[in-house]
């Protein structure tokens, strides 16, 4: 059996609880502050940390202080409701969320991930399955627009078109300041069942089935995820709720929680944890990016502190690399290949999925995978029409259930691939498929392409009412040209 652990895992976060007094003093100061800049400067923010894989140019650019909306500014237990600052990272939400027996109704894998990020970006977990996606569960968001003002933005007010057309906007129309946010109440602990499957088509068909039925073998699934370590050892890990555990694993010591997967699969009891450890089982290892660093080696992992094995310490570990070029250069006076940083997301149809992990494992080869499926939470929006789409810059269909690919890592290349080569492979893939990829990583689409994929109609019409002067960059000059 593994050790008890109860404890929460120690970090860096700074965040804690405001209050709206407070909140509201810091708005007031932000708008001064935006006010303040020369109307041809760029907009950007002071933030301490990113988990976005654009790595743009140095800039002396004046940021914009954001440390007023990094807390936490009311729970409200009855309701189950949380007024959240806009940078407040999901470490610090979930840390005041628990006591009360509540959480977030999607953590995303990472521990500073902001509630914000996640909301203009794409946030996903092991809940989306009957949850959807983070910015689902919003109610209201106060948003300082490009254009400098502060506009509060719900589903049925004058800025309802901002408020569904905020995700995946990326702050390119503006910035969260705060959000009022669904919760949902928890148990003290996670049982996890993984189940191994031997080819991709018969794994997909039994997520799809689980993610109907929201039961398998008689027990209810509150969570579910999945590893493809080959083309024929694929892992779905189905999770429950549970109010006691016999014993609780703990993954932020010697032991690596995707190394569990194989080692629990098919045996009797499973595995637990505790609701904590479980919502961040991937950040310790950053999924299984950290063997890069070499934390994973039993020499090493012993001596690498707890308090460091996060994923901010591998991300800007990963920005050192990208500004010295230190692993390329290692690479090159080695007489190895160049290699690719492939670093994606994406999302296809439960039906296209096996077709998508075919075409991967031949033509890229980079394991292990993670599997994430996702149900929009909102299949509907009363007013629109059938062709369009409840969340306008990411269209999903409501009626569907996705799958999420997730890879991260290096590929080889060979003399004569194009530029990109493999990035672009995926793109073509993908699009192919009917799918979408998440753009918090590189891209290389043409405008054209872009475009058509992520409805510039509709971005054009929001980024005239909300962003008129361009004081912020637009999403194709952000997202694909790094600017």
């Amino acid at each position: 059996m593994a050790p008890q652990h109860q404890g929460t895992s120690s970090g860096t976060s700074t965040g804690g609880r405001t209050g709206f007094a407070e909140h509201i003093a810091a708005v007031q100061k932000l708008r001064r502050d935006y006010r303040a800049l020369p109307q041809d400067a760029p907009v950007r923010l002071a933030k301490p940390t990113s988990n976005l894989f654009r790595f743009r140019e140095p800039t002396s650019a004046p940021a914009l202080d954001v440390s007023g909306f990094t807390g936490v500014i009311a729970i409200d237990p009855v309701e189950r409701l949380a007024d959240v600052g806009g940078m407040t990272t999901y470490e610090d939400l979930v840390a005041a969320t628990l006591p009360h027996g509540l959480m977030p109704t999607v953590v995303p894998q990472l521990r500073t991930i902001t509630l914000g990020g996640a909301v203009t970006g794409m946030g996903i977990e092991s809940s989306s399955f009957r949850n959807g996606l983070p910015h689902e569960a919003v109610q209201e968001m106060e948003i300082l627009t490009g254009d400098g003002d502060i506009v509060t933005a719900t589903r049925d007010n004058e800025h309802s078109d901002l408020f569904y057309g905020f995700p995946n906007s990326y702050g390119t129309l503006g910035y969260s300041l705060r959000l009022r946010i669904d919760l949902e109440p928890v148990s003290p602990y996670v049982h996890l069942r993984h189940l191994r499957f031997h080819d991709a088509a018969e794994t997909m068909d039994v997520l799809a089935r689980v993610c109907a039925d929201r039961e398998h073998d008689g027990q209810p699934v509150d969570f579910v995820d999945g590893v493809a370590f080959a083309p024929d050892e694929l892992y779905l890990t189905l999770a429950r709720f549970t109010d006691q555990a016999p014993w609780t694993s703990d993954y932020t010591g010697k032991d690596i929680y995707y190394r569990s997967i194989r080692r629990y699969a098919g045996t009797g009891p499973g595995d637990y944890l505790t609701v904590n450890d479980y919502l961040w089982r991937w950040d310790t290892d950053w999924f299984w990016c950290s063997r890069a660093f070499g934390t994973q080696h039993p020499l090493v992992r012993p001596l690498w502190p707890r308090s460091l094995k996060r994923s901010d310490v591998y991300r800007r570990l990963v920005a050192w690399d990208r500004r010295t070029d230190f692993f390329r250069l290692l690479t090159h006076y080695r007489g190895r290949r160049p290699q690719e940083p492939l670093i994606q997301d994406i999302e296809v149809d439960v039906e296209r999925g096996a077709e998508f992990l075919d075409f991967y494992h031949a033509e890229i080869g980079m394991t292990p995978v993670w599997m994430c499926p996702l149900r929009l939470r909102e299949p509907r929006r009363p007013g629109l029409g059938a062709d369009e789409d409840v969340w306008p810059l990411y269209p999903l269909d409501g009626d569907h259930l996705y799958v999420n690919f997730g890879f991260w890592g290096m590929v080889d290349m060979k003399p004569g691939q194009r530029r990109a080569h493999h990035n672009r492979l995926v793109e073509e893939r993908v699009a192919e498929l009917g799918g979408h990829k998440s753009l918090y990583s590189d891209s290389f689409y043409t405008e054209e392409e872009f475009w058509r994929l992520y409805n510039g109609r509709a971005y054009t019409g929001l980024k005239e009412a909300y962003d008129p002067r361009k004081r912020l960059l637009d999403l194709y000059a952000k997202c694909v040209r790094n600017r």
